[in-house]
């Protein structure tokens, strides 16, 4: 196993729902580092390194809620997936959202996977460590290039 760290950006406006997610990485068995932003215009900034984010590192996934200030998950997604330099990074998108529509139009802006938030917590927990185990031991990503 790789001991590099799994560099996660958190896109996620809800302070409970960031803390349960970070928490629940950071316990994870999967060294990693989280960094989290509250909106989908400070998710775009962060990812091309613009700003306050210049010195930031590239993630290695991104977990994208869909509904945030600014600019949604929905746009931040597709503005990730139609550039060249961001595109091939995994985006999972992870909401409360159950909606048919949110979930096909994610897929059609080419996420990487669709997760719904269980509402109970140790299954959220374990969700996010499951998360944690595949983007961090199982997943094979293309050699890095700019990170």
């Amino acid at each position: 196993m790789n001991n590099k760290p799994v560099n996660f950006l958190l896109v996620e406006d809800d302070n409970i729902h960031a803390h349960l997610v970070s928490r629940s990485l950071e316990k994870s068995v999967v060294p990693v580092k989280v960094y989290r932003v509250a909106n989908g215009a400070d998710a775009l900034s962060f990812l091309r390194r613009q700003g306050l984010y210049a010195l930031e590192p590239r993630p290695d996934v991104v977990l994208l809620d869909l509904k945030l200030p600014k600019i949604d998950g929905h746009q931040v997604l597709a503005a990730i997936k139609a550039d060249s330099d961001l595109r091939m990074i995994p985006v999972v998108v992870m909401t409360t959202s159950r909606d048919d529509a949110d979930r096909e139009k994610a897929y059609r802006h080419h996420a990487n996977s669709y997760v719904v938030k269980p509402a109970d917590f140790a299954r959220f927990r374990d969700v996010v460590t499951d998360i944690s185990h595949y983007w961090g031991t199982c997943n094979q990503p293309p050699a890095a290039s700019d990170s």
